[in-house]
């Protein structure tokens, strides 16, 4: 038979009386009826033992990282790019049925011990287990070369591994069993001084009985000195409320005499009142005639020298305007051009600004290419930030005729937004809202639209451009 040392790793080794070939080619275990006039194939009596089939799952699995994918059994390609310790950890369920049946496997899996640990497979395949060598690494290798009586060395390292086993096991016992025996001991001798200690804490517990039972004897003694005293402070208390109840009635009864005199003299003082009343009334009345006699007397003497009424008033040397002559009232910011930059933020600071804004005009101005609606929320949300920056009243108008339904809206503090009614344009509202204010109230409309301008003008209010708005929130 060839050695295995000419194999080289990944190749198939050749076909042996025990073994066959799949139609596709690979080298299997016979596990079919057994040829006639043949030796059987060795078999194991039970499974192997864990920590060999640890050992043999180990190095099938640094095996797998290293063949090729397509050398690789099918149910074992998608664990070839785990990490070696974490696919024998968790794919050694998988590996080992594969190394069980798949010959060509198991082959190249020897292969790779072979190289790994040559002395090892050369002793094991000369069926003579190194003296020093692990029990499980030789029971591993004997599985995955399966030489002449390699269930021979798997069985030995099997009954090696369980006289270890049982001797760590009964190492263990004897060494709890001596911890028990220290633990026992230990055990004892705190029972006993456990013991003494109790004994001490009743002697002294049976002193301090002793104790308390004197003391208790003590303080019923002064109890009952304690409830012969308060017996005798009781009949004291109650002389001391009987003499209170009769100062008490005394006391009401002079009471009663103050009251009566109080009474009497309140009517004294109230009669003294109405008198000093009457007597005041008279000079009053008195004092009124002759007032009014010197008011007729100085009304004649008006009439007879044909004094005017009433001299000046600072008030009426303040110019006005003559009430026949047309009046003409400023707009807000007429001084400067439409075109200012400076024009609104000079109208948003006069006081109580109203600041009504066509709002498609802007938005179309500004960023058309949106959708309505996006349009809408932009420029309602700049305007809030308006009118937290400047405090001015802000109404946003909307063309109702652009709606399919009704639109939620939620404008933020500051800011009011308005759509035109069906068969009504926002150039209509923004005309009725302006119309709408107090004369004398800087009212600003923004729209670039000409025909609102001069209808903003002809209401005396301020218009401007959009282009200054879309700056102005820009700016913010």
């Amino acid at each position: 038979m060839r050695s295995f040392h000419a194999w080289k790793a990944g190749e198939v080794p050749p076909r042996a009386p025990n073994r066959n070939r799949d139609p596709g080619g690979s080298t299997i275990i016979d596990s079919g009826p057994e040829t006639p006039g043949a030796d059987p194939p060795e078999r194991l009596g039970g499974p192997l033992p864990e920590a060999v089939r640890h050992r043999v799952v180990e190095v099938a699995a640094e095996l797998i990282g290293a063949l090729p994918m397509d050398r690789i059994p099918p149910t074992l390609r998608p664990f070839a790019r785990w990490e070696p310790r974490k696919r024998a950890r968790h794919a050694g369920r998988h590996i080992a049925p594969v190394l069980e049946k798949d010959a060509e496997f198991r082959v190249r899996v020897a292969e790779r011990l072979r190289e790994s640990e040559p002395e090892l497979v050369e002793a094991v395949e000369s069926g003579a287990a190194p003296p020093l060598a692990d029990p499980a690494a030789v029971a591993a290798a004997a599985y995955l070369l399966r030489p002449p009586g390699w269930t021979r060395l798997v069985e030995a390292a099997r009954a090696e591994l369980e006289r270890s086993a049982d001797a760590a096991e009964g190492a263990a016992l004897e060494r709890r069993v001596a911890a028990l025996q220290r633990e026992l001991a230990a055990a004892r001798e705190a029972r006993s001084a456990e013991l003494d200690r109790l004994r001490a804490e009743l002697r002294a517990a049976k002193a301090e009985i002793a104790d308390l039972r004197r003391r208790l004897h003590e303080e019923r003694m002064g109890h009952k000195a304690a409830r012969e005293r308060m017996r005798e402070l009781a009949a004291e208390v109650e002389r001391e409320h009987a003499a209170a109840r009769e100062a008490s009635a005394a006391a009401d009864k002079e009471l009663r005499r103050l009251r009566a005199r109080l009474a009497e003299a309140e009517a004294g003082v109230e009669l003294a009142r109405r008198s000093a009343r009457a007597g005041r009334n008279v000079d009053d009345v008195r004092l009124r005639m002759l007032l009014d006699t010197l008011i007729d007397a100085a009304q004649g003497v008006r009439r007879e020298l044909a004094l005017p009424s009433m001299i000046d008033r600072p008030a009426d040397a303040v110019g006005a305007g003559d009430p026949h002559e047309p009046t003409y009232r400023a707009l807000p910011g007429r001084a400067l051009s439409d075109q200012d930059p400076k024009l609104l933020d000079r109208l948003l600071t006069l006081p109580q600004v109203h600041l009504i804004i066509d709002g498609y005009n802007v938005t179309k101005t500004g960023y058309g290419e949106l959708p309505l609606a996006d349009q809408r929320n932009r420029l309602v949300r700049a305007l809030g930030g308006l009118a937290a920056q400047t405090g001015a009243e802000v109404t946003c108008v909307f063309d109702g005729a652009e709606l399919d339904a009704p639109v939620p809206m939620h404008p933020p503090r500051g800011v009011r937004v308005r759509f035109s009614r069906p068969g009504q344009t926002a150039d209509e509202l923004i005309g009725e809202l302006v119309r709408a204010e107090p004369p004398g109230r800087p009212v600003v409309v923004v729209s670039s639209d000409q025909e609102v301008a001069d209808a903003a003008r002809r209401a005396e209010a301020r218009p401007a451009p959009s282009t200054l708005l879309l700056r102005r929130l820009g700016r913010a």
